[in-house]
C-alpha cells in the first residue's frame, strides 16, 4: 500500500515522510522532556493547616475526630523537624504550660487525656499572688480543695499526645520541614481557592487555610488585616528547679509581683517546680549568666525580701481588711518552699510582648493561637485562649459544614470570630491591664493596685468571677 501526505499540494516522497517523521519524534522528545522538568502539579485539600505547634497539632486532631468533618482532607504543615517524641521517664523540660480545665475537656474530647494522665503532669490546689510594696495578697482555690485550679504539663508532652491521635487519622497528612513562602487567597465572595507555595517549591491549594504560624504569622500578612502589637522590652526566664524538704506536696503555684515584673514557681512534682520569671532585658541576661548557686540565691531572695514599702498603700489596704471585719492575721502571706538547685542547661529567655490581630477570617482563610493574639504569660493564659481558639473553630466548620456552607465562607467563619472575640478581648485587655499597672512604682497606682487586689480578695463572688475566667469556664 502506498502511504502518501499532501505537502503543499504535492504528493510526498519516501524520503520526505522519513525527514518529517524524524522532525516530529523530535518535537514529541523535546515536548515530554520540557514536561519532566515543570514542578508537580499543585496538590488540593480541603484544609491546610499553616503551622503545628501546641495549637496547630491540636487542631489537625480536633478536625480528624470530629464526625461531621472526619471526611475532609487535612494538611499539617509544620515548619520543624518531625517531633522526636516525649520520654515520661527522661528529665523535665523547662517550657510547661499551666492547662486550664477548659482546655482540659479539649484534649478529652479528641482522646489525648489518657496520653497526658498516663504519663506525668502536676494538679494545681491553690494560687497565691502577692504585692511586694505592701500586704496586699489573693488566694484561689475551690472550696474544700474539691477540683484542681489548674494542671502543669510540659509542652513537649502535650505535643506527643496530640501527635499520636494525628497519626492515627487516616485523613491527616503531616508535611515537616514545610515553611510557607507565599500565600495567595481568594476575593471575597470568590469561588477561587487558597493557595500557597513552600520555600521548597512545592504548592497547594485548599478550601481553607487555618493559620497557626505564630506571631510573626505568613497567613495573617496576606489576609492583610491590622494588627495592634507591642514590645514590653520585658524577657521572660524559665529553668526547672530543685527544692527543699519543706516542699510537702508542692501543689500550689505562687507568684510574686515585683518592682521589675512577676516572678512564679508552678509545680512539677513535690521536689521539682517550674519557674517563669519576667524581668528587664538586662536583668534576665545577667539572670541567666549567674552561677547556679548565685541564681539559686538570688530567686529566694526575689519571694522572701522586704522590699521598700509604700506606707499610703499598706495603711489603705489594712483599712479596707478592717471594713470587712478581718484582721492582718488572717490575711497573711505564705512563702514558697526553698529553692536549692536548678538544673543544668535548664535557664533560657524569651521576648514578651501583646499582639491581636483586628480580625481572625476572611475569605479562604482563619487564624488561631499566637498568629491571631498573643499575651504576657503572668495569668497563664496563651495556650489556653489558643487551645479555646480550635475548640470554637472545629465546632463552627461542622455546623457550617451540615448546613451546607463551603469551609473558606467568610459569611460563616464570621461566627467563629464573633465568639473568639468575645472570650479572647477581656482576658486580653486584662492581662495587658495587669502588665501595665504592676510596671510601676508610682505610689497612687501601687495604692490602687493593691486596693483592687485586696478587694477581690475580700469579695468571694468577684474572686470566683476571675477564677472562672481564668479556668475558661
Amino acid at each position: 500500500m502506498l502511504s502518501f501526505l499532501r505537502i503543499q499540494g504535492a504528493v510526498a516522497s519516501a524520503g520526505q515522510l522519513r525527514i518529517l517523521a524524524t522532525k516530529t519524534a523530535s518535537n514529541v522528545t523535546s515536548s515530554r522532556r520540557c514536561e519532566s522538568t515543570k514542578s508537580p502539579a499543585t496538590e488540593h485539600f480541603d484544609i491546610i493547616i499553616g503551622g503545628g505547634g501546641l495549637v496547630g497539632t491540636t487542631l489537625a486532631a480536633a478536625l480528624a475526630r470530629n464526625a461531621t468533618l472526619a471526611d475532609k482532607r487535612v494538611l499539617l504543615l509544620e515548619g520543624a523537624p518531625e517531633f522526636k517524641g516525649f520520654d515520661p521517664a527522661g528529665a523535665y523540660q523547662n517550657r510547661v504550660s499551666a492547662i486550664n480545665s477548659n482546655s482540659i475537656e479539649l484534649f478529652k474530647s479528641i482522646d489525648a487525656w489518657p496520653h497526658i494522665e498516663g504519663a506525668r503532669y502536676k494538679p494545681v490546689k491553690q494560687m497565691q499572688v502577692w504585692e511586694s510594696n505592701t500586704e496586699a495578697l489573693i488566694q484561689f482555690q475551690h472550696d474544700n480543695f474539691a477540683s484542681d485550679v489548674a494542671c502543669i504539663i510540659e509542652n513537649d508532652l502535650i505535643l506527643d499526645a496530640v501527635y499520636a491521635r494525628v497519626k492515627e487519622a487516616t485523613n491527616v497528612e503531616i508535611l515537616n520541614k514545610a515553611r510557607i513562602q507565599s500565600v495567595r487567597l481568594p476575593k471575597d465572595n470568590s469561588a477561587a481557592l487558597s493557595e500557597l507555595q513552600l520555600q521548597d517549591g512545592r504548592s497547594f491549594s485548599c478550601d481553607l487555610l487555618i493559620g497557626a504560624d505564630g506571631a510573626n504569622s505568613v497567613v495573617r500578612k496576606e489576609m492583610n488585616v491590622d494588627v495592634f502589637s507591642l514590645n514590653y522590652n520585658r524577657m521572660g526566664l524559665v529553668a526547672t528547679l530543685e527544692l527543699g524538704e519543706d516542699a510537702c506536696d508542692n501543689s500550689v503555684a505562687w507568684q510574686r509581683f515585683l518592682p521589675n515584673g512577676p516572678v512564679a514557681l508552678l509545680p512539677l512534682t513535690d521536689r521539682l517546680s517550674s519557674l517563669v520569671w519576667s524581668t528587664t532585658n538586662e536583668q534576665a541576661k545577667k539572670l541567666q549568666s549567674l552561677p547556679a548557686d548565685e541564681f539559686v540565691d538570688a530567686l529566694n531572695e526575689a519571694f522572701c525580701r522586704q522590699y521598700p514599702r509604700v506606707e499610703l498603700a499598706d495603711k489603705a489596704v489594712q483599712a479596707l481588711n478592717s471594713l470587712f471585719g478581718h484582721n492582718s492575721s488572717q490575711h497573711q502571706v505564705q512563702y514558697p518552699p526553698r529553692v536549692i538547685g536548678v538544673q543544668d542547661k535548664s535557664r533560657a529567655t524569651f521576648p514578651l510582648g501583646f499582639l491581636h490581630a483586628s480580625s481572625y477570617v476572611c475569605s479562604g482563610a482563619a487564624l488561631v493561637g499566637d498568629a491571631a493574639h498573643r499575651v504576657h504569660p503572668l495569668a497563664g493564659q496563651g495556650v489556653n485562649l489558643g487551645f479555646s481558639d480550635v475548640r470554637i473553630l472545629v465546632e463552627s466548620l461542622a455546623a457550617g459544614a451540615y448546613a451546607g456552607f463551603k469551609l473558606g465562607d467568610k459569611q460563616h467563619l464570621i461566627k467563629y470570630e464573633r465568639k473568639c472575640l468575645a472570650k479572647n478581648v477581656p482576658i486580653m485587655l486584662g492581662v495587658h491591664g495587669l502588665h501595665t499597672i504592676y510596671s510601676t512604682q508610682f505610689s497612687p497606682v501601687v495604692m490602687l493596685r493593691s486596693l483592687g487586689l485586696q478587694l477581690t480578695q475580700n469579695l468571694p463572688p468577684i474572686k470566683n468571677m476571675f477564677m472562672r475566667g481564668a479556668m475558661g469556664q
